[in-house]
């Protein structure tokens, strides 16, 4: 596909997407029905497409034309040959278009910052003088990082494994066995270290969470909601304790037994009918449902379709969790919460009112990281009972 093709395709996908499809499926579909597309090709559709919906309001919004014409310009491409006309490419701009896109667009901070406006003012009230740098960052593309499975070999010796493959990794400045990925982070499932268990995909403020929760020797951990069970390996990874996983809806660890023998540790994995007769843990790790506000820049698609009402049931989900997961620490023992999530309405004002209701657990540790180029933004909160 010459760039043109691919900004036609991208216009085509952004258009379904505009039209109710969620991102996902509507890439699936055009990548289905376009079998002629190259792996090279569906990237650079893909990037197309999510460029835009992480920059979506401060384009200027619109049909998938414009916000492609507008993407361009602002990363300063030769609009006039992706839009030719010549081929597969989109047509030619119209006098009107291009008077539009010298005309500089009028923006209101939450357009600028790309938040959706009902949710700026709690975006404000939660991050105060860091809300516009926070979501300015998501506009822009995450670096990928890699966890460094320690059980299979040092960080040096998969760095070295993974340049043999053509993937270029530096050590992430404050997380320890954290690579960032510099060079053709796409290659990254087909190398031997991958393929290996000497790495995991896993960002680095995910990596920051376990290595800054307190697990003694021996002890035993419960990835509560463990979805696809990232962090269960990675406490099993880094700690000697004895970890196990559960999640409300099992299906989304079906891979984790695979991963598990990959990197060379052994999780449990506990449905949630089993729990009650299962020991108390002496730490219990809930990684909650949210809005996902620290990672936009990876689900972009996510921001614009978050509502009120769909904020609030994940709440409520929090809350629940919560409460749920609190029966099922040993005495002793330690309740962490955390969210990918930036909103105190999600993290601070959530545990706050779950100690109101319990004031025997009591907060230990709190930090909340924000998007940045070191990683995604986190709410991570160590809570033991008094």
């Amino acid at each position: 596909m010459t760039p043109g093709a691919r900004v036609a395709a991208a216009i085509a996908v952004l258009d379904q997407i505009n039209a109710g499809t969620p991102a996902e499926q509507a890439l699936t579909a055009w990548a289905r029905g376009s079998r002629y597309a190259g792996s090279k090709d569906r990237a650079a559709v893909r990037d197309h497409v999510f460029d835009v919906l992480r920059a979506k309001r401060s384009l200027g919004d619109g049909a998938g034309r414009n916000l492609m014409q507008r993407l361009a310009v602002r990363d300063s491409l030769d609009v006039a040959a992706l839009f030719s006309g010549e081929g597969h490419a989109p047509a030619a701009l119209t006098a009107a278009e291009q008077t539009a896109l010298e005309t500089p667009l009028q923006l209101w901070n939450a357009a600028r910052c790309d938040v959706p406006e009902w949710l700026w003012p709690a975006w404000q009230n939660s991050l105060g003088d860091q809300a516009m740098p926070a979501a300015l960052a998501q506009q822009e593309r995450a670096d990928v990082f890699l966890r460094v499975n320690t059980r299979r070999g040092s960080p040096a010796k998969a760095a070295q494994a993974l340049a043999a493959d053509g993937v270029t990794v530096i050590d992430h400045e404050s997380v320890p066995g954290c690579l960032r990925v510099l060079a053709n982070p796409r290659r990254v499932k087909t190398t031997a270290a991958y393929l290996d268990g000497l790495i995991e995909l896993q960002d680095a403020s995910s990596q920051w969470a376990v290595q800054e929760t307190p697990v003694l020797d021996g002890a035993r951990v419960l990835d509560f909601c463990a979805g696809g069970g990232g962090k269960a390996l990675a406490f099993a990874d880094r700690y000697d304790a004895d970890v196990s996983a559960h999640d409300i809806a099992p299906q989304r660890m079906r891979d984790l037994p695979g991963r598990a023998a990959r990197a060379g540790v052994d999780i449990a994995i506990v449905h949630t009918d089993d729990l009650p007769s299962q020991d108390k843990w002496d730490v219990v790790f809930c990684d909650a449902p949210c809005s996902g506000s620290g990672t936009w820049r990876r689900t972009p698609d996510a921001k614009w379709r978050l509502t009120p009402d769909r904020l609030s049931g994940l709440m409520q989900t929090q809350r629940d969790v919560l409460e749920n997961a609190s029966g099922l620490v040993a005495p002793g023992g330690v309740l962490v919460y955390a969210t990918c999530s930036v909103l105190a309405d999600e993290n601070a004002d959530t545990v706050a009112a779950f100690c109101n209701v319990h004031p025997r657990w009591q907060v230990t540790q709190q930090n909340q990281r924000l998007p940045d180029g070191d990683g995604d933004g986190f709410f991570h909160c160590v809570l033991m009972h008094q």
